[in-house]
């Protein structure tokens, strides 16, 4: 190994163990850790100033980092030594942690997450959207860091992810595994002993299924070779206390079917209702698929506020149900209806926000492109008796139109919760000439919001800002923006 000293920079030769050859790594000394970045990542400067995106680092940290990738203007790459440990550090609780990709700010203060996630929409905003925001308050933490989650995914695989120490020990990498995709690793699965993410009896039913399987001799799925019958499982679990229960197979052979599901039937009488589809692709997506109840009603259900809803297998639903409440409370805090409202709600999904303050308002209009969320929306509010509520299916951009407003009336309060992407331009151009006097904009990428925001900023100004965490651990946040229309002078 030859090492050249340059400054904080080290360069040096490694040798590929499998071509034999050599390529040069370059070391960055004693990096200063100042914040967090997008997925898990953190974020510091090096000697000269440039920016380095940082994994398995935490703010405050002084580390050593070898590079494995450069653009202009900043670098990226993985911790290899620690000069200094951060004050925000703390002890994962996950014995998964750092290896199934998911909850990478186990290893800092639930605290200093918010403290840094708040710090990191700030300063989107000042970088991106550079319009005045009147006042921000605080990030609304989760009173509940771990299983918080209603619906969690699983993969069936006739490998697992092996750590370096056993790749190096020649360890067998074949094994029924029943857990998450490792980054980097599309074949091969991280079995999950226990997961924080859902709560009981979570851990339990995942267990008992892939004891279950391997009982009853069921292969389980091979990602390359495509074959196996085990792919897929899906567990949505509701503070009601309801289980659902989807499993996917690769091959409809019903003897086989409801002898492993009866089973499951008689292990885990916990479970409400039991959902099998047959999945014959090369990919895991199911909800194109036609769901088979083999028992129980078909679907959960689950409060929100003074709302019941009816969740199938393919229904859109909030993640966090207890976190959702308060962001729906936030939104409604913002709008301060005082019952005479015409609001548009823009990608309404299922109608969650629409149908959880129409009481508080004349009327609501809800638009969403996906068809089967509409149909769920329109079932929910007939459920629950709302009778001031429309739904509309299609692309908010084409249904927003000045012909939909005189038809529906000029919204008083408008509330837009857009995909990542944000809104279509089209969109942001139809809003500036509707003028809704209020505007709630909830955003799940604070990036592209600050960039709608800056359009809209030629006749709204920010009143107010609030982030909601609703996802613990990782660096996902949602945000939500008042606009008031700005009056001529």
């Amino acid at each position: 190994m030859f090492l050249t000293n340059k400054r904080s920079k080290l360069k040096m030769e490694q040798k590929n163990p499998e071509t034999g050859k050599r390529k040069k790594v370059r070391i960055l000394e004693k990096v200063v850790i100042t914040g967090i970045a997008d997925k898990g990542k953190a974020v510091g400067r090096d000697a000269e100033g440039q920016i380095v995106f940082v994994e398995n680092a935490a703010p405050g940290d002084v580390v050593d980092v070898k590079v494995h990738k450069e653009k202009s203007g900043y670098s990226e790459g993985v911790t290899i030594k620690i000069h200094t440990y951060s004050e925000e550090r703390t002890q994962p609780f996950c014995q998964h942690f750092n290896l199934c990709g998911g909850c990478r700010w186990q290893h800092i203060t639930y605290p200093a997450q918010l403290k840094h996630k708040q710090l990191q929409i700030e300063s989107t905003f000042k970088h991106l959207a550079k319009v005045p925001v009147g006042e921000w308050q605080p990030i609304l933490g989760c009173i509940e860091n771990t299983y918080y989650r209603n619906k969690i995914e699983f993969t069936f695989s006739n490998k697992r992810w092996l750590t370096h120490e056993e790749v190096n020990s020649n360890i067998s990498n074949l094994e029924d595994v029943l857990g998450f995709h490792r980054p980097g690793a599309f074949d091969k699965i991280l079995n999950v002993e226990k997961c924080w993410l859902q709560p009981d009896p979570s851990n339990e039913i995942r267990n008992t299924i892939r004891e279950i399987c391997i009982e009853q001799n069921l292969s389980f799925y091979d990602m390359k070779l495509h074959r196996g019958f085990m792919r897929h499982l899906l567990m949505r679990i509701t503070t009601l206390g309801e289980i659902m229960l989807i499993l996917s197979v690769k091959e409809n052979r019903e003897e086989r079917i409801h002898k492993l599901l009866s089973a499951i039937q008689a292990r885990l009488p916990q479970i409400t209702t039991i959902i099998y589809c047959i999945n014959p692709k090369l990919n895991d997506y199911i909800l194109d698929l036609p769901m088979v109840t083999f028992s129980g009603k078909g679907y959960v259900e689950e409060m929100l506020g003074d709302v019941r809803f009816q969740i199938g297998p393919k229904s859109f639903f909030q993640t966090n149900t207890k976190q959702a409440e308060r962001l729906f409370d936030t939104v409604a805090d913002f709008c301060e209806f005082n019952g005479t409202e015409n609001v548009y709600d823009l990608y309404t999904g299922i109608g969650s926000i629409a149908l959880y303050i129409a009481h508080k308002v004349s009327h609501v209009v809800g638009i969403e492109e996906i068809g089967p969320a509409i149909e769920d929306a329109k079932d929910n509010a007939a459920r629950n008796g709302l009778t001031n509520t429309t739904f509309y299916a299609g692309d908010v951009k084409d249904i927003l139109t000045h012909e939909f407003a005189e038809k529906h009336g000029k919204p008083d309060v408008l509330i837009t919760d857009p995909p990542r992407a944000g809104m279509h331009d089209k969109v942001v151009k139809m809003l500036l000439q509707l003028e809704a006097p209020k505007l709630i904009y909830v955003s799940c990428n604070p990036a592209t919001q600050a960039r709608d925001l800056a359009l809209l900023h030629e006749k709204y100004d920010v009143v107010k800002v609030r982030p909601v965490d609703m996802f613990p651990h990782t660096h996902h946040v949602e945000n939500v923006a008042l606009l008031h229309l700005r009056t001529s002078s």
